[in-house]
């Protein structure tokens, strides 16, 4: 295949651990790309992004960020004018960004890490995806990690890697079983993180 293979996008650094093992286990040239807009506060989008940079280094694999933060998308409840729900609007924002981005960087498809996890819309993430691919002439990569999510787990508590507790966006914190510790782990002023 020429040019370059695989972007692989990557919501965070536990949910890529197994899939970038298993795209080196199957050779397959995979760069990654943090874009994650939804994140909320500030502090947990940079902290997010910044181990997947120590995994970058563990693994040997070359990372991309974009520093693009929306949280007022989600706060304005923007989705509410063509979603059924916020995801669905998160799952576009993101593979419609990284499709077009693959294809302008010379990739030959992409693919998402969010495929590992059992707590997200897995059908949804797909068709995405595919409406994605579809757009700007790539090819989608679909890969169901989802059986290996708590082999990916254990393989970032191995690395000693920040393991988050909630999804990311705003409404997804204030509806965390783990909201208080989670906001304990959080600097003084978050709040204004905007």
């Amino acid at each position: 295949m020429s040019g370059k293979d695989l972007l692989l996008h990557a919501c965070c650094a536990p949910c890529a651990e197994y899939p970038v093992f298993d795209l080196m286990e199957r050779k397959i040239g995979t760069e990654v790309l943090y874009f994650n807009p939804n994140i909320h506060p500030k502090f947990e989008f940079e902290r997010r992004g910044e181990q997947l940079v120590k995994l970058s280094e563990i693994d040997k694999f070359e990372c991309h960020f974009s520093d693009d933060f929306r949280i007022d998308d989600w706060l304005a409840h923007k989705w509410e004018e063509s979603y059924s729900s916020r995801c669905l609007m998160c799952y576009d924002i993101r593979m419609d960004y990284v499709a077009k981005y693959a294809k302008e960087a010379g990739f030959q498809r992409f693919s998402t890490t969010l495929l590992v996890s059992p707590y997200q819309n897995h059908e949804a993430i797909v068709a995405s995806s595919e409406r994605a691919a579809k757009k700007y002439g790539i090819e989608f990569m679909y890969n169901d990690w989802r059986p290996h999510f708590r082999e990916g787990q254990n393989m970032a508590r191995e690395h000693g890697l920040y393991r988050q507790k909630y999804c990311g966006c705003i409404f997804s914190l204030e509806e965390s079983d783990f909201r208080e510790k989670i906001v304990s782990s959080f600097p003084d002023g978050w709040e204004e993180q905007r």
